[in-house]
């Protein structure tokens, strides 16, 4: 295979999905941005393509639509994936009594069987070039648990049990899948974290940011976005072949205690 790869990332018009896509495309990589905002992956990939002409190309997906992640293959049949990073992510901060059932189960579909469905999806063709990265973004939460965030704390924990059982089952090809598992990065979901807690558990945001947020952190700091960029290309290379199923926790320090 040819150095630079074509690589699909969810959510990636903003946040994490974002910096990971620029990290991406400045090494040569070909990036696909997906997300469900149409108008919004559209300026990305044009932000990438100023840089580096041909860097990206924007698609519609949401990936709680089966059938949108089906479509998939068919849609990029021009450059199929050979790197999938699942990254779509949403939040509703809320006690189990008071979060709607509705959402309960969009979290769960967005943020675990969203990316069990377009891996699904685009393992074939990686199988059949012998090649393929899957990368997972979890969070701190796929092994922690904080309170009032029941769904995503059980859709990022649920990552870790399916990329452990698909490493399992590609371990006969040149194909991995792991888990990136950040506490908090500064990014537009965790500012709006930042104010539901506040209001959650009746005190300023500033407190939320050092007393919840920063205060298990040995480092004290926010994860960077570069952090989770450059890692994840270090898992597209050779040199991480062989790390498969695994939960790379980026954390400061947080769960050494």
């Amino acid at each position: 295979m040819s150095t630079a790869k074509n690589v699909l990332i969810t959510g990636g018009a903003s946040g994490i999905g974002f910096g990971i896509a620029e990290h991406l495309a400045a090494a040569g990589n070909h990036i696909i941005i997906a997300d469900i905002n149409i108008d919004a992956a559209q300026k990305a990939a044009a932000k990438l393509n100023v840089k580096r002409s041909s860097a990206a190309q924007a698609i519609k997906l949401d990936v709680s639509d089966a059938n949108d992640i089906a479509s998939i293959p068919e849609r990029l049949k021009d450059t199929p994936v050979d790197v999938l990073v699942n990254n779509a992510g949403i939040q509703h901060v809320a006690k189990l009594e008071d979060f709607p059932a509705d959402k309960w189960q969009l979290l769960i579909n967005v943020m675990l069987v969203g990316p069990a469905m377009l891996t699904r999806a685009l393992l074939p063709h990686m199988r059949a070039q012998n090649f393929g990265r899957i990368i997972n973004v979890g969070s701190i939460h796929s092994v922690i648990a904080s309170p009032y965030k029941s769904a995503y704390v059980a859709a990022k924990h649920g990552l870790l049990g399916f990329a452990k059982t698909l490493a399992l089952e590609t371990g006969d090809v040149n194909v991995t899948i792991n888990t990136l598992c950040p506490a908090y990065v500064k990014t537009p979901l965790v500012e709006q974290q930042i104010a539901a807690q506040a209001i959650e558990n009746n005190m300023s945001e500033e407190d939320v940011v050092n007393k919840i947020m920063l205060e298990p952190m040995p480092k004290k700091a926010f994860i960077g976005i570069d952090e989770l960029a450059e890692t994840a290309a270090f898992l597209m290379g050779s040199a991480a072949k062989n790390i498969t199923g695994q939960t790379i926790i980026l954390d400061g320090g947080w769960t050494a205690r």
